[in-house]
């Protein structure tokens, strides 16, 4: 049994200083496009001979489905995909985010706002500024003060208000992507002060993922090409916390017919693996996905067997 632990300080050095993750969201089982992930980011680490962590990304609790954990390693356990050491739990590290805000609110970073998508839009919408549909708005400074102070501590613990990191001017961030290769963001223009806690509380996924990074001493973070968009935000947390910048390497999507990320959202099917042979024929899916080829095809071909030809196969 996986037992979840709230601290991860007595984790052991990653063999050969490499260690990576796979970080699945609750909110349904493992699809095609999800499995993707989890068979590069698990390739990437055994090729590297590093460790491979599983963390379960359960902060937005609503949207949380009861079973999907457990569905979701049995899933992978039946791929093959096994990972090192003990699963770690976001919802159980709500100290961990609320200590790392403090201390952003030590550094004078944050400020409350207490706008709501509406307000965000109309303010916009004043400024001649339409977004896309399904892009985030760029937050116009609404609720940012002239002045940047220290806030009380218990005022961090205040509902109804959320708590933005105050950008730094010309805030443009530069990264390489393995896959992908030279990256550039405008922080200031392209995503504006974004929330790092919520007016219900919850700790956003920017913040946690940064902070939970950097604890479990992550240096290779491989996903999906649909969060590319915000390493550029968890950049510059890191370089404000002090943390290390892990390497990044984004995948491609698998998208459904209408040419849409395949999710959860859009009712993506799970996929099958009731018996070795339809797991098997999964992972097969997802390395074509990934371009991986001259991988062995046989009818008596063991996930095991099929598995270490892919990790031999796999190039970053």
């Amino acid at each position: 049994m996986i037992l979840a632990v709230s601290t991860l300080k007595n984790l052991p050095s990653p063999t050969g200083g490499y260690r990576g993750r796979f970080a699945p969201s609750p909110t349904g089982p493992l699809h095609a496009g999800s499995l993707v992930a989890a068979l590069g980011s698990w390739l990437d680490a055994r090729k590297n001979r590093g460790e491979w962590l599983l963390r379960i990304e359960d902060l937005d609790t609503p949207r949380c489905i009861p079973g999907a954990t457990r569905q979701i390693q049995a899933q992978l356990l039946a791929c093959g995909l096994s990972w090192d050491g003990e699963v770690i739990y976001q919802s159980q590290r709500h100290d961990v985010y609320q200590r790392a805000l403090e201390r952003l609110n030590g550094l004078q970073c944050l400020y409350s706002c207490t706008c709501s998508r509406q307000t965000i839009a109309n303010a916009l919408a004043k400024l001649g500024i339409e977004t896309p549909r399904n892009q985030e708005m760029v937050y116009p400074s609404t609720c940012r003060p002239a002045h940047l102070i220290s806030n009380p501590t218990d005022s961090l613990g205040q509902l109804q208000q959320a708590w933005r990191i105050a950008l730094t001017q010309n805030c443009h961030i530069e990264f390489k992507d393995l896959a992908l290769g030279s990256q550039s963001q405008n922080l200031n223009t392209e995503v504006g002060d974004f929330v790092l806690r919520r007016s219900d509380g919850l700790f956003t996924y920017q913040l946690a993922v940064v902070v939970d990074d950097a604890e479990q001493n992550i240096t290779h973070i491989v996903r999906g090409k649909d969060l590319l968009s915000n390493t550029a935000r968890q950049i510059y947390l890191q370089e404000i916390l002090g943390y290390k910048r892990p390497e990044y390497l984004h995948l491609p999507l698998v998208l459904d017919e209408h040419g849409e990320k395949l999710s959860k959202q859009t009712l993506a099917t799970k996929i099958n693996t009731q018996d070795k042979k339809h797991s098997l024929m999964e992972l097969r899916k997802a390395a074509t996905h990934l371009g991986l080829q001259d991988l062995p095809d046989g009818e008596n071909v063991t996930i095991a067997e099929w598995l270490l030809a892919a990790t031999h196969a796999w190039r970053s």
